[in-house]
């Protein structure tokens, strides 16, 4: 018999810690299963919480005790509150955040919560018991049995990245997809699908020069996400901005294109191409 949990939350990302402190707080013994708990808060795209919309799904989840924007709060090197001189409906409350800083806030208020328990392990696939979801296997074999199961795995379920022309089978770089929660959700007669992210390149500061691009500075006086943040404490930095031109614009296209191709895709640009050189 496996270890018993109340409620089991897989996947470790936003959707996931969120889930399962909530769960905590209100009481239930919860188990957070995850890859890695060093890997809990990493920001993997673009490092910012926030924005048109999604400054308000942060404030939200703020006042359900939610831990997004006390965490941006801690992490935040750029606050800016976007459309400013439009009505309060529509303005975006925005941070640039510090990625160590985020990761390392975030995995502070996980150990923090009590009833919270984070099992560093890989899902393989669900336990059943007369249709119904009563539980986890890990892929060492480990049953992890509750009352109730939430699966937050984003990026990881049959995931894949694109580089290029090149495809590689990836929750993330440098980590697994989850193949056997995949196959065991289409032999239910479950649909998937893949919603597209996107990581901007990391760049060498080093590497720039700084004297060309336009200085955005973030607002004098930063507004805090949480009602619970009295003030931004955190050393704030100015973003700068670059354009791009339409010669930058064409290898991305390119590679986009030759990607996602399908083979009738290819077959028609060959053909073009043999024509053009006809």
């Amino acid at each position: 018999m496996g270890r018993k949990f109340d409620v089991i939350v897989v996947g470790g990302g936003h959707a996931g810690f969120e889930a399962a402190a909530a769960s905590a707080r209100l009481g239930a013994n919860t188990a957070l299963v995850t890859h890695k708990f060093s890997t809990i808060g990493e920001m993997s795209c673009n490092p910012a919480i926030g924005g048109l919309g999604k400054g308000h799904l942060v404030r939200e989840i703020d006042a359900l005790d939610g831990l997004m924007g006390r965490v941006a709060d801690r992490a935040g090197i750029q606050f800016r509150l976007l459309n400013r001189s439009k009505g309060p409906a529509v303005r975006g409350p925005r941070a640039q955040a510090d990625r160590k800083l985020y990761r390392a806030a975030m995995q502070e208020e996980i150990r923090g919560q009590n009833n919270l328990s984070v099992v560093e392990a890989a899902v393989c696939g669900f336990v059943l018991e007369q249709n119904r979801v009563v539980g986890v296997v890990t892929e060492a074999g480990e049953e992890l049995l509750a009352g109730a199961v939430g699966r937050t795995t984003g990026t990881f379920l049959a995931g894949l990245i694109h580089i290029g022309e090149k495809k590689i089978p990836a929750g993330r770089v440098g980590e697994p997809p989850a193949h056997g929660i995949s196959q065991q959700l289409r032999s239910a007669g479950l649909q998937l699908g893949r919603l597209k992210t996107g990581t901007p390149a990391r760049l060498d500061g080093r590497s720039i020069n700084w004297s060309v691009l336009e200085e955005q500075k973030g607002d004098e006086a930063p507004v805090p996400f949480s009602t619970l943040t009295d003030s931004i404490t955190t050393p704030q930095v100015s973003c700068y901005i670059t354009q791009t031109t339409a010669r930058t614009h064409q290898p991305v296209s390119y590679t986009h294109l030759r990607a996602h191709e399908t083979v009738l895709d290819l077959v028609c640009r060959l053909l073009l191409e043999k024509k053009k050189k006809n």
